[in-house]
């Protein structure tokens, strides 16, 4: 039963850490849900067009680097502009290499885009013949497409997708950009919500700038996230309490088993203490032993399993030896807790009583 319940507390722990880390990356790969545009915009063309016609200096971007305690993370500055491309109407857009404020560097979420190369969108592509490898011109300027995208269904379909420069330097708007689009934090402030913070925040140091936050992807991640940490918070002290009754069930049963024998050294003259800590040695013992089986155990089912399971965070998948150092305290503690009710009835229990009933 102790060897049950280190395995299944360390396989619940180890799979639990990598589904938390699986939850936050497929809530990440969502999209970015914050835009970040200039005041002047005329929010009524932003949205017909999903993009802001005032311009922003690119520099703006990189003051975020130098703001400590944003609520901001995985920001990317982009220029969109439509145009007319082989016969079509596309939109163009550029991207920048990800920027992140002081201490929240995390791995970039945006693909990485070489000079001199376009991603193309599904219906550009097969309206054109175009593959991957080929050679496009793009407003006057040579590209190589460096992938033609699968069908998504929406406007990027009809999107080509480059370094921030190449669209600046083929629409000739170097230095700027109309967004900044971010992933917001997942932080709880006590007093305001998220959004009027984001605000204040960018009111600081970018006047000129607003931030619009997109409600159903913050929340559907925000949601996400809860539900994993709510569950798994509710789940690994359940199999603890089921397996700690289990264990002094067990204990239970074995002096109940051998009440004879605990009857023979009593009437030998072994004290209540003496007879109590066998009881409570065996304990320690088995909980030891039980803690470096079940965490190996446990381990290595997570380590085999986990790789099918998370298959974007796969390879942070690592024994928690952290686990074992708390299992080899807890796992005797609890086993001596367990046992202890049941040793202290079976050493008390009068020898004369016990010999005659056997």
């Amino acid at each position: 039963a102790m060897q049950l319940q280190v395995w299944l507390q360390s396989r619940f722990l180890t799979t639990g850490d990598a589904s938390k880390r699986e939850t936050k990356r497929n809530m990440r790969d969502i999209g970015q849900n914050l835009r970040i545009i200039a005041q002047e915009t005329d929010m009524n063309r932003f949205w017909d067009l999903d993009y802001s016609e005032a311009l922003m200096p690119e520099s703006w971007v990189y003051e975020f680097e130098k703001v400590q305690g944003l609520y901001y993370a995985h920001l990317t500055a982009s220029l969109v502009r439509r145009i007319e491309w082989g016969g079509s109407a596309a939109i163009l857009t550029g991207i920048s290499a990800e920027v992140s404020p002081p201490g929240r560097k995390k791995p970039s979420m945006v693909f990485s885009i070489e000079p001199g190369q376009v991603y193309m969108g599904y219906q550009l592509a097969a309206d054109a013949g175009i593959q991957k490898g080929d050679s496009v011109s793009i407003l006057g300027k040579e590209f190589t497409v460096a992938q033609t995208l699968v069908e998504a269904g929406t406007d990027d379909d009809i999107r080509l997708t480059m370094t921030l420069s190449d669209v600046q330097e083929i629409t000739n708007l170097q230095g700027q950009i109309n967004e900044i689009q971010a992933i917001d934090c997942y932080c709880q402030h006590p007093d305001k919500d998220t959004l009027t913070v984001l605000r204040e925040q960018l009111a600081e140091f970018l006047p000129g700038a607003k931030v619009i936050k997109m409600q159903r992807i913050a929340l559907a991640r925000e949601n996400q996230r809860t539900m994993i940490e709510r569950f798994f918070g509710w789940m690994v002290p359940s199999v603890v309490l089921g397996c700690g009754l289990l264990v002094g069930a067990l204990f239970f049963v074995n002096t109940r088993d051998r009440r004879d024998e605990i009857g023979v050294l009593r009437a030998l003259g072994n004290s209540t203490v003496q007879i109590a800590s066998l009881f409570i040695g065996k304990a320690i013992l088995i909980g030891l032993a039980a803690a470096v089986i079940g965490f190996a155990v446990g381990t290595q089912l997570s380590l085999s399993i986990g790789p099918d399971l998370f298959k974007l965070t796969a390879s942070k998948l690592a024994p928690n030896y952290s686990l074992l150092r708390g299992s080899l305290f807890l796992a005797p503690a609890f086993a001596v807790v367990a046992s202890f009710f049941p040793a202290m009835l079976a050493a008390t229990e009068d020898p004369a009583a016990t010999l005659t009933r056997e």
